[in-house]
């Protein structure tokens, strides 16, 4: 993504339309991630004017406003558009992009001057759409224009035709919106998100050749088909094809497209599904030349069958690729399923495209008009489609000719049968076109079938459509009548039908034919009187009616040259019927409903009757249902059961269609609701019913209908809502036309009840916009009472209405509207209420955000009104005896609530934006601000009343990034100071202080205050109290204290959002500490549990640990005193324990383990409790002997240069590593969290804790490091004389492990290690890990011989490095002992220390050969020469010490125990100083070369 958008380039007009920032234009060696640069703009001159205003002058374009507002919107676009590149939003970018290209044309069309009117009016259309679009798109402000495209001055335009503006304009572009939105992912079905959402679809097929030879006409029949369930779903396609080889209608040659339509997602998720084309042969018998043979005969052929499945799924979808579908040739009567496996030659079938589309036809007509057209077939899907819509009509019935069974009578041979099917109503008159065999051609009058030649029991599975209107669907019938075809045409014509069925589409009771099989009588006798429908229609059409009356010819003489086949003969014929209609039901209680007014007795049954409708049948027929019931409510008004019953029967059909079954139902009863609801009346019948089972919910007969009531609620209000709606639009349609309409607002006020006010408010409020004298009424007044609006508080349209009135109200207004209250008390209440309803009024947003006009059109007129009722609260509420504490509360509240509203926060906004609302509107915030502060001084000794309650709200206002405003308001803080001071007791602002601190946390953390505002507020507060006489000192302690505490905030706040949670537990860590200074544990404990979170994140548990430690020692001084401090302690105690435990910190989990089992032993008596702790602390030790425990690293890192966070900079911290974690792991984790850093600003060092075992990483506070450095020339025969150590000493200002993985080090010390003393230490060393390693191989025989293998022929057989005879060269030279004599001591105790390495080796020799192996033979016998030869010489020049007893007796070792031997250096040199056996010495250096002793490294 990101290299496409590299390629971009800005084209010039572009460039010289919008002002980018003028730099050089960028090299082509630029990097891939950088930005290509706009080449410097095309400076211009343009025609303008000058007005002069009081104060400034503003220049006016003479171009047209339209070009006025292109060339800002682009300049603002163009801002964006750089910041979509930068963030890499590709799709945005690339749609603000072409709508950028779009404008900058239009625009050069219209100062071009050449468009006629007509089409510059209609261009003027396109360009404000496209505007107001992207400006929705990219979140910016709703431009609100007239009729023809001009932006509205809020100034000349009133209140309510702003609103109404507003409200157009936000529908028309939101149905912009989802319009475009629709075309384009209709228009990439690659995205399978669209098919989600969708409920219906349509399959799109392109029929490209048919390749096959038949030499007569054929008919293809196309369907889809559902091999799982072996049946069609599914109209068939027609198409006749010619004996040339192509369509018997020319005109649709390379034309012949369907679509499949109705298909439900249900459809979509099918198993299998298939596209099945039947081929009939329509000609001769046989395929024989023969002028004499029967023609028009429709044969069977074959079958082409394709699996479809990927394609309906959405995995294949490409309409340009053309599938092949092979041709399977059969001439006898089959499922076409039993032919998916037949074989064919592979050149002979037919070729089709195929496209699933989504959405009804309407949908696809007009997203996909390219593919689908009107001349385009259309094939429905046999069945309703998921969701019915109000207003779709159909009425059509399938019929499957299934089979029949014929007897053969006098031929010797079965017959060749022929049904034709027909549509007749009762008179015995033919519908004519009422058949549709296939989708494509019109309807036919007579359907003949496929004969099959010499076939008894032939099987047609032929589908046919009967289109019929549905009032004479009562009385009509299908009649179908037997022929036997010869091939001969001359005995073809002397044929007549031997046999006549029928059957009736309406059942006695008035419901429709059931669907499903049909076996019909097939009745036999004089031709004439087949074809009298009044004659055979008394008689029954189904062998189940014939059961059912027991009927019999020989009872009716009328009747007997008719013969039913029951009794005389073994014909038979079954149909199968299908009814898809939105007006014809099969359930007799349905239709009763639906026909109540021709049944009106029946209502109360056919109401108690539709709750027992299944729940398919219902939403089929769902709008004729709502009307039924609805008109029921109205027309059968005097009768309040049916009110009930009406009410029992909508929950009933609501909660049917909350069900999941039918839960896409939900938008077509709101498309009922809001298109096709009409009942105006209907609301007041809904509520009294609903009233009443609530009033009635203890009667237990009513519980269940009221739930279910409840449960529909949503539904019940939106009906008894647009009902209302619809009341008050007709009554206002009435009153418009009436003569009432042109009474006085006055008039129709005093006349009108209050409860009018819902219907003509907004109605009223425009007609009053600038009669200024009308509001001279005391009763107009009241329209605008809060306790009135109350029930409308958040409706836009009656807030717009009060904005109205407030904004045509002048001062005079609201001093005669406030002498209208006869009492103090009445006026305390009105302004009370005001002040609410304001606060809530801007709370709560009752705008849109971007409906900036309006926003800032309320926020005008609400600034005024407040200043205005702060007046008033000077003058009435000031004094000792009439001031209001709570009055004056919530004035503050709703100046601050105003104040920080966030349409006024200009810094938020873009610069064009910021510009544009200063020019119009000026800073509001500022003119709030200083009222604020004008009234908190004016408050006088009633100051102390607000503190600390108003601390929060001033900080509020303090904080807003307006440095007027801060330097105004933020003295009101040294205000609240000494008024405390003054008036407490205790002289001090201890209030003051702690709600300072703890609202401005708050405020910090929630993004508010910057470093501008610490400098200023620091800076400030100084000044005054160091003009004050007492509070010069604290004061000033306390405005430095504020300072640190935002210092650390801010920190904090800026690295909260940073990558790093090194740095975010930093700066937590110092929030915390300050916390804890100031005993703010409310704060402190917060802050912990941010850290323990952050700690918990990093997987550092044994930070956490110490962290949770914390807050438990905070519990100490209540101990288990008081049981929610036990509880807390307890939960707080086994939460710590389980961090030791997954820390591997087991010695400490053990500590606490220890503690708490003592309070569950003797004091709170859980000995359940106490049991599964002491399980844990045997898990606990057993972990300290088995697990593996590796120890951390610990590294010293200095942070040098400005690039570093404050609280890192030049300072040097110990960082305890992770398990296994090496130096090269450590500096890559800081390169990565300081990218922009070289490595050498970063200094890491490798530094060693001093301790032993455990306490060798943990409980550690001092750490070394230590630098080997040459002094003086380096001697190239021994490098050991020159070779110092500098070491130094870090010291932190807490112990390891803490709350943190690093501590800053408070105190460093470095000394310098000489030569001499460098060799002693490492003989020390060596000394104690041989002695220790013998040690702990005498104890332990288990162990591995391998390591002290190493160790011993590391020291005995040195190899290269020349072992102590270096020292010998460097320290025992008489040279060296001359040149300083002061080390005389310390080169004595240099050698005692190599003599005494001969007995620690000698012991671990020992030791070896007592634990010698076969393979280890040859290097003991090695180590003992080299020993042998070692100690003569080192027992002659330096001596013989032996080791006491207790070093070198046999150890016995318990299983189990952690008590290992372990001899510290300090001994091993006591040892050398009182154990020597000779005093053998030598201060000459003479010892050999190659004298196998090294210093103390073990290689």
């Amino acid at each position: 993504m990101a290299q496409d958008l590299n390629e971009v380039d800005f084209p010039p007009n572009l460039q010289d339309s919008i002002e980018f920032p003028t730099r050089p234009v960028a090299d082509r060696k630029q990097g891939p991630n950088q930005c290509p640069l706009a080449r410097p703009p095309l400076r211009k001159l343009k025609k303008g004017s000058v007005s002069l205003s009081r104060q400034h002058e503003t220049v006016i374009p003479s171009e047209a406003p339209l070009v006025q507002e292109l060339t800002s919107t682009l300049r603002e676009w163009a801002v964006i558009w750089h910041k979509l590149y930068v963030n890499n939003k590709v799709t945005l970018f690339r749609q603000l992009q072409q709508m950028t290209y779009s404008l900058i044309e239009w625009r050069s069309q219209i100062l071009s001057g050449t468009l006629p009117k007509d089409e510059l009016a209609e261009l003027q259309k396109k360009v404000t759409a496209k505007i107001d679009h992207g400006n929705r798109m990219l979140g910016l402000d709703l431009v609100v224009r007239d009729d023809n495209g001009n932006i509205l001055d809020p100034d000349k335009t009133s209140t309510i035709a702003l609103f109404r503006a507003h409200e157009v304009a936000s529908q028309r572009i939101e149905e912009r919106i989802q319009e475009e939105k629709s075309i384009l992912q209709n228009l990439d079905l690659r995205g399978q998100s669209i098919f989600n959402t969708m409920h219906t679809y349509c399959l799109y097929i392109n029929f490209k050749n048919f390749v096959c030879n038949i030499g007569e006409d054929a008919e293809l029949l196309m369907a889809l088909y559902d091999p799982d369930q072996s049946r069609f779903i599914s109209e068939n396609y027609l198409i006749r094809w010619g004996s040339n080889g192509m369509p018997k209608e020319i005109e649709k040659l390379n034309n012949l497209q369907a679509v499949f339509t109705d298909l439900s997602s249900t459809d979509l998720i099918r198993p299998k599904i298939s596209l099945v084309c039947q081929i009939i042969r329509v000609g001769h018998m046989e395929l024989k030349e023969g002028k004499k043979h029967t023609c028009g005969l429709r044969r069977p052929f074959g079958v082409a069958v394709m699996d479809i499945t990927d394609i309906i799924h959405g995995k294949v979808d490409d309409e340009e690729k053309q599938h092949f579908i092979p041709f399977q040739h059969h001439c006898f009567p089959c499922n076409p399923f039993w032919c998916f496996h037949l074989s064919s030659p592979f050149y002979l079938g037919l070729w089709v495209s195929l496209k699933l589309l989504p959405g009804d036809l309407t949908q696809v007509q007009k997203d996909f008009s390219h593919l689908v057209d009107r001349s385009t077939a259309v094939a429905r899907k046999m069945g309703f489609p998921e969701i019915i819509l109000p207003g779709d009509v159909r009425n059509d019935i399938y019929v499957t000719l299934i089979h029949g069974e014929f007897d053969k009578g006098k031929k010797k041979t079965p017959k060749n049968v022929e049904v034709t099917m027909s549509v007749y109503d009762e008179d015995g008159t033919l519908l004519e076109k009422a058949i549709h065999p296939g989708a494509g051609y019109e309807g036919i009058s007579e359907y003949k079938s496929v004969v099959y030649y010499q076939v008894k029991q032939p099987c047609w599975y032929e589908t046919v459509k009967v289109s019929i209107a549905i009032e004479e669907v009562t009385r009509c019938h299908l009649r179908f009548t037997f022929r036997h075809r010869s091939s001969q045409e001359s005995r073809d014509k002397s044929e007549r039908a031997f046999g006549v069925a029928f059957v009736k589409l309406m059942n006695p009771d008035g419901t429709t034919l059931q669907d499903g099989r049909h076996n019909l009588v097939i009745y036999k006798g004089d031709n004439k009187k087949m074809e009298d429908a009044k004659f055979y229609l008394t008689l029954p059409s189904t062998k189940i009616e014939m059961e059912d009356k027991d009927f019999s010819p020989g009872k009716n003489i009328h009747l007997s040259n008719f013969t039913p086949t029951k009794e005389s003969t073994k014909d038979s014929f079954q149909i199968a019927t299908l009814i898809c209609s939105t007006k014809l039901t099969q359930n007799v209680d349905l239709l009763g409903l639906l026909n109540w007014r021709s049944n009106s007795q029946n209502i109360k049954h056919n109401l108690k009757k539709l709750m027992e409708v299944d729940g398919g049948e219902i939403v089929k027929f769902l709008q004729d249902t709502l009307d039924a019931l609805f008109n029921i409510m109205m027309e059968m008004s005097d009768n309040e059961t049916y009110d009930f019953l009406v009410f029992d029967a909508l929950v009933f059909i609501i909660s049917l269609i909350g069900d999941i079954k039918f839960q896409h139902f939900n938008p077509v009863l709101e498309t009922y609701i809001y298109k096709h609801f009409s009942a105006t009346l209907a609301y007041v019948k809904l509520t009294k019913v609903l009233n009443h089972y609530v009033g009635n919910a203890e009667d237990s007969s009513k519980t269940e209908l009221l739930f279910a009531a409840l449960k529909a609620l949503k539904y019940l209000f939106r009906f008894i809502v647009q009902s209302r709606v619809l009341h008050l639009y007709l009554t206002c349609e009435l009153r418009k036309n009436s003569p009432a309409a042109s009474l006085s607002m006055q008039e129709s006020l005093d006349r009108g009840p209050s409860s009018w006010l819902l219907s003509s408010f907004p109605l009223e409020c425009e007609f009053l916009e600038g009669r200024s004298h009308a509001f001279r009424s005391p009763s107009l007044y009241s329209l605008w009472e809060p306790q009135r609006l109350g029930l409308f508080l958040f409706q836009g349209s009656f807030v717009a209405c009060m904005t109205a009135i407030l904004r045509q109200m002048e001062d005079f207004h609201y001093n005669h509207y406030i002498s209208t209250f006869k009492t103090r008390q009445d006026i305390i209440d009105f302004l009370m209420e005001t002040f609410i309803m304001f606060k809530d009024l801007i709370g709560k947003n009752v705008y849109p955000p971007d409906w900036m006009v309006m926003n800032m059109m309320q926020n005008r007129v609400f600034l005024r009104s407040i200043n205005l009722f702060s007046e008033v609260l000077t003058k009435f509420f000031m004094d000792h005896s009439s001031f209001e504490l709570q009055l004056w509360n919530n004035y503050f509240h709703l100046a601050v609530a105003f104040l920080t509203h966030e349409s006024l926060q200009l810094e938020t906004f873009s610069q064009a934006k910021r510009l544009k609302m200063e020019k119009k509107y000026g800073d509001m915030r500022k003119e709030i601000g200083f009222r604020i502060r004008d009234m908190w001084y004016n408050l006088g000794p009633h100051k102390i009343k607000f503190i600390p309650s108003m601390v929060g709200p001033i900080l509020e206002v303090t904080l807003t990034p307006e440095t007027e405003l801060r330097k105004a308001t933020i003295p009101i803080f040294f205000d609240m100071m000494q008024c405390e001071f003054n008036f407490s007791g205790n002289h001090n602002f201890q209030m003051f202080e702690n709600e300072l601190i703890t609202k401005l946390d708050q405020e910090v953390e929630g993004g508010r205050g910057d470093e501008q505002y610490k400098v200023l507020l620091e800076k400030l507060l100084l000044e005054h109290c160091r003009k004050h006489k007492y509070l010069a000192s604290s004061g000033e302690v306390f405005a430095l204290l504020v300072s640190s505490l935002l210092e650390n905030l801010l920190d904090y706040r800026t690295i909260m959002h940073d990558e790093s949670k090194e740095n975010r537990m930093s700066c937590t860590v110092n929030v915390l500490n300050f916390y804890k200074e100031k005993k703010r544990e409310d704060i402190y404990i917060r802050y912990l549990y941010k850290l323990r979170d952050l700690h918990r994140d990093c997987e550092n548990y044994t930070e956490a640990a110490y962290t949770l430690l914390l807050h438990a020692e905070l519990l100490q001084r209540d101990s288990y005193q008081v049981y929610s401090q036990q509880e807390l302690k307890e939960k707080l105690y086994q939460e710590i324990i389980s961090y030791f435990d997954k820390g591997k910190m087991w010695e400490k989990a053990i500590k606490l383990s220890k503690e708490l089992a003592e309070t569950y032993e003797s004091k709170v008596f859980d000995y359940e409790g106490l049991g599964n702790l002491l399980k844990k602390r045997a898990s606990f030790y057993e972990n300290i002997i088995k697990a593996m425990r590796p120890q951390p690293e610990y590294f010293a890192v200095g942070y040098y240069g400005q690039g570093f966070p404050s609280f890192l900079r030049n300072k040097i911290f110990i960082y305890r590593g992770k398990e296994y974690e090496r130096r090269e792991d450590f500096n890559l984790k800081l390169l990565t969290q300081f990218p922009n850093c070289i490595l050498s600003e970063v200094l890491t060092q490798r530094v060693f804790a001093l301790g032993k075992d455990y306490y060798r990483a943990n409980e550690v506070q001092q750490f070394q490091y230590s630098r080997p450095f040459r002094k003086g020339e380096k001697d190239p025969d021994n490098e050991f004389a020159t070779l110092w150590i500098e070491r130094t000493t870090y010291t932190t200002a807490y112990t390891f492990p803490g709350i943190l993985k690093w501590f800053e080090a408070k105190q460093i010390t470095t000394v310098k290690i000489s030569p001499l003393e460098n060799a002693i230490e490492t003989m020390e060393l060596t000394n104690e890990k041989i002695s220790n390693s013998v040690q702990q191989h005498a104890w332990d025989r288990s162990l591995s011989l391998h390591p002290l293998s190493m160790l011993l022929n590391g020291i005995v057989d040195p190899a290269v490095m020349g072992g102590y005879s270096n020292y010998e060269k460097a320290f025992f030279t008489e040279k060296y002992q001359q040149e300083h004599p002061e080390d005389q001591d310390k080169i004595e105790l240099l050698k005692r220390l190599i003599a005494l390495q001969m007995p620690l080796l000698g012991e671990g020799i020992r030791i070896h050969g007592e634990k010698l192996t076969e393979q280890l033979k040859p290097l003991h016998d090695r180590l003992t020469t080299c020993f042998r030869e070692l100690r003569e010489k080192v027992e002659k020049l330096y001596g013989v010490i032996t080791l006491p007893p207790t070093l070198t007796e046999r150890k016995q070792s318990r299983t189990g125990s952690v008590v290992l031997p372990y001899i510290m250096s300090s001994t091993l040199r006591r040892l050398s100083v009182t154990s020597v056996a000779s005093s053998v010495v030598s201060t000459s250096s003479t010892s050999s070369d190659s004298a196998p002793s090294r210093p103390g490294s073990d290689g």
